[in-house]
């Protein structure tokens, strides 16, 4: 129901404000108090600084307001200017609701509305409310865009729609011992590194608070140089801890992940820091894209995102499944969202060979190159570099053969399938409602090849999805399958352009 007047936010945000204001503030505090020879009047300076942040943060709550009224909502804004952002409920795709920690300490939830407007400039924030309300407005925003009726191709929705509007069933909560399949991701691997860049980032960019210098870190910077034994052993620690700490950090983002279905909605929960709840309408969900490395499939296990039309950020948003064993991973893909029932289709033999020669053919010559150049010159240097390229040369092979095997396409008379990638393999599920438009792209070594690649167009998720180096026959007959309206009447025998 509407509001009965404009709410704020909750006063204790007020403990929050200041102290994620402290960051940006800290350097120029530092800076005040050493100008200042940390005299009496920098130490007043630094605190009126303080009392400013402090006062603006006031100002800033005092002045905020939102409000439900009619089919609308309303923030609004007067600090010097009046700002007023109105967006309808019916443009509203999901809500996210999330804890940080300090907001968690003070019973304070930050909840997102998602419009899907690009680049998110048009989505509306309200961060202080507290848990009670950001419950009850999610409640209240996602049932006033729910659709009215269960959705009427999918099993898994209630058949009476009084039921659907109250409907909660968990669909998957993943275990705790499957959080061990975290540091196979392998942007999570990289985490010491990221930790020991912006560490050197940070000594870099305070040395002359600090008194340090930068003449002190470059001095530092050499006598390591000077000791490559240590150097090496940094190296080693950092590798060491990347499983570990890559674990650490992918079970603080997806503990106890929980996915549900909720009043015409998936929910997603998951985190231990910041608990985070996303709800994806289900009406908008046109299918979803399993991804797997390397090293995930070996384990057997893949991970799960869902193409929506709409919506903002869906490489985070839009997350059905974190690292799971690749049956549940179908099974619960295929009650979500549906299921495929079809056989992806083998690329041309000669996609394989396009495969193989570039994984082998860079490194072959780079091989040519330096055993000529280590002949010429008589540098030990020159022979080192080309048996590394050598051994990635034939470490190409298997690369080449397994980028041919993972390519593939299909149809199951409901949605279509598309498939490509080593390091990171992708498989896209889409309902063939979703297609808007087919186009072939076909570049001047493709066309000598006779293969081309086929991009299904997409109202969702990346907006087009590929079919890389089929033949010039399946880039035809694919579309003319899955779309026979569109383009049985132009398939007359009309000379190709």
């Amino acid at each position: 129901m509407p509001l009965p007047m404009p709410s704020r936010l909750s006063p204790k945000v007020l403990l929050i404000d200041p102290v994620r204001m402290l960051p940006s503030l800290l350097l120029p505090l530092v800076g005040v108090l050493f100008v200042g020879g940390f005299s009496p009047r920098s130490y007043i300076w630094a605190a009126l600084g303080v009392v400013g942040t402090v006062v603006f943060a006031v100002i800033r709550w005092a002045t905020f307001t939102y409000e439900l009224v009619g089919d609308r909502l309303e923030t609004k804004r007067a600090l010097i200017s009046r700002s007023v952002r109105t967006i309808p409920l019916e443009r509203i795709r999901g809500v996210d609701v999330s804890t940080p920690p300090m907001h968690r300490l003070l019973g304070l939830a930050v909840l997102k509305i998602d419009t899907g407007a690009s680049g998110g400039n048009e989505e509306a924030g309200l961060d202080g409310v507290t848990l009670t309300e950001a419950e009850r407005l999610k409640t209240v925003l996602l049932r006033r865009t729910a659709p009215a009726a269960a959705h009427p191709t999918h099993p898994a929705h209630p058949a009476h729609p009084a039921r659907a509007a109250h409907a909660e069933r968990e669909i998957v909560r993943v275990p705790k011992r499957w959080l061990l399949y975290g540091p196979l991701s392998g942007a999570y691997l990289l985490t010491p590194f990221a930790f020991a860049g912006g560490a050197i980032g940070l000594a870099f960019q305070w040395g002359d608070e600090l008194g340090v210098g930068r003449d002190f870190a470059w001095h530092a910077g050499e006598w390591l140089w000077e000791r490559p034994y240590l150097l090496l052993a940094v190296a080693v620690l950092l590798v060491l801890a990347m499983p570990v700490l890559g674990g650490v950090m992918y079970a603080v983002f997806n503990w106890d992940f929980v996915l549900k279905r909720r009043d015409g909605y998936l929910v997603a929960e998951r985190g231990l820091v910041n608990r985070r709840s996303v709800s994806l309408e289900s009406r908008r969900v046109r299918g979803y894209e399993i991804v797997d490395g390397l090293a995930e499939r070996w384990a057997g296990v893949v991970r799960a995102w869902a193409i929506v039309t709409g919506l903002g950020d869906s490489r985070t948003r839009g997350q059905l499944l974190p690292d799971v064993p690749r049956p549940v991973a179908y099974a619960v893909t295929g009650e979500a969202v549906g299921p495929y029932d079809a056989a992806l289709r083998p690329h041309p033999p000669v996609a394989r060979n396009r495969r193989l020669f570039r994984a082998i053919f860079p490194w072959a010559l780079l091989t040519l190159l330096s055993a000529v150049a280590a002949v010429a010159t008589g540098v030990t240097l020159g022979w080192i570099l080309a048996v590394v390229a050598l051994l990635l040369a034939g470490a190409g092979i298997p690369l080449g053969l397994d980028r041919y095997a993972s390519l593939g396409h299909g149809y199951d008379g409901a949605r279509l399938s598309v498939r490509s990638g080593s390091l990171r393999r992708a498989q896209a599920v889409i309902e063939r409602r979703a297609v808007v438009g087919w186009r072939l792209r076909q570049t001047w070594f493709q066309r000598r090849a006779g293969v081309l690649t086929l991009i299904a167009g997409v109202g969702a998720g990346t907006g087009g999805y590929e079919a890389i180096d089929v033949s010039e026959a399946q880039g035809v007959a694919f579309p003319t399958e899955v779309t026979p309206e569109w383009l049985t009447p132009f398939l007359g025998g009309t000379e190709d352009s």
